[in-house]
């Protein structure tokens, strides 16, 4: 078994359920009570539910790759590792052009996804 995957997979399940639960609440009730029109909050309100699937599906390959030694695995997990880099850079990026005070803290998703980018490299390289 890979720890490092294991933890990483675990790591992306909690990030997972607080999208769900959390943003759910913060997020997607007031968008969908806002006066937007209809069209474009019901594409967000969909965009919403694919981060959510994908989450939950980058979490379940991650616990499927610590479970077993699995052909390409390697390859696998650099690639999710490359896909929680991005989403940490894309929250951190919209983060500071708020030109807010403290703008790394306005919006803190990407201290909850990077570590699953560095648990997932790390399983790789153990691999």
């Amino acid at each position: 078994m890979n720890a490092w995957f294991l933890a990483a997979g675990t790591t992306a399940a909690a990030v997972a359920a607080i999208h769900a639960v959390a943003g759910g609440r913060d997020v997607v009730r007031p968008l969908l009570a806002g006066d937007l029109p209809e069209e474009p909050r019901s594409v967000l309100h969909a965009v919403w539910h694919l981060v959510t699937a994908d989450l939950v599906l980058a979490a379940a390959a991650l616990i499927w790759l610590a479970l077993g030694d699995r052909p390409g695995g390697d390859t696998i997990a650099w690639l999710l590792a490359a896909h929680f880099v991005a989403y940490s850079g894309v929250f951190l990026v919209v983060s500071l052009a708020a030109r807010r005070p403290k703008p790394w803290l306005r919006l803190p998703q990407w201290m909850l996804l990077l570590p699953v980018a560095v648990l997932a490299a790390a399983g790789a390289t153990a691999a």
